[in-house]
């Protein structure tokens, strides 16, 4: 958010001061800026952000709730803004930037149920040598070129809260195929909020790049790790990331 200032005691147009702020919050809200179902900043941070007072924010927010955009529960409060059903086709696949960009690429997914590499198991905080649902994705040109691989592993969290990931640790093989494709759509309509975290690192000695993703939920519990890695002589990495609202 980027900070406004304002005085207390102003008005505009026979606006009252937080029935200003309560419209340009909407307004921050309606572009995405917090997501529908995303706990709000709190009063003392709403404050700052609008250069109030907490009395003011109090009551800009009692306004919203009054409209039915903002609710409040024991999370504290979260906007109610309706937007896309998480169903929706431009929901993000699973992992982000996985996906194919050669003509005819050849890809293949797979799961299994083994300890996960050991940074992963760090970022995860899973204890030492504990096993966890482990996805490999692999995307080869016509040719046989490897283009991009990408290995993630899941969280307790994510394996004990979303019931579609929970399920495939009875068919983690690592032979049959396992398309993850709605992952992230799973893990919000079972009430998560995503938050992606990426950091993009050049490789030593090669021509190719590791993405690393960290995904954690609104209460800070990691859910899934992912390290991507795309050869840059053979391919390109297209990042087009599309957050839809949910529902």
């Amino acid at each position: 958010m980027a900070r406004t200032t304002h005085h207390d005691h102003s008005e505009s147009e026979g606006q009252p001061l937080y029935g200003r702020i309560a419209a340009q919050l909407l307004d921050e809200l309606r572009a995405g800026t917090i997501p529908p179902g995303e706990r709000l900043p709190g009063e003392r941070q709403l404050a700052q952000h609008f250069g109030v007072s907490r009395e003011t924010v109090r009551q800009a927010l009692e306004v919203l709730r009054h409209s039915g955009l903002v609710a409040t529960d024991r999370r504290g409060s979260h906007a109610t803004l309706h937007g896309r059903p998480v169903e929706s086709p431009v929901s993000l696949a699973f992992p982000v930037g996985a996906g194919p960009t050669e003509h005819g690429a050849v890809d293949r997914a797979t799961v299994t149920w083994e300890e996960p590499p050991p940074g992963h198991a760090a970022a995860l905080g899973l204890a030492p040598h504990r096993p966890t649902l482990v996805h490999r994705y692999e995307s080869a040109a016509p040719d046989g070129r490897a283009l991009r691989t990408a290995v993630t592993s899941f969280s307790t969290v994510a394996l004990s809260e979303v019931e579609e990931l929970g399920r495939y640790r009875d068919r983690a093989d690592g032979a049959t195929a396992a398309q993850l494709r709605r992952a992230y759509d799973w893990m919000r309509k079972a009430g998560l909020t995503l938050h992606h975290r990426d950091s993009i690192s050049q490789i030593a000695d090669a021509a190719s790049v590791l993405v690393t993703r960290r995904v954690h939920d609104q209460y800070a519990r990691p859910l899934e790790i992912t390290d991507l890695v795309v050869d840059t002589r053979q391919d390109s990495l297209v990042y087009e990331f599309t957050v839809p609202a949910a529902g």
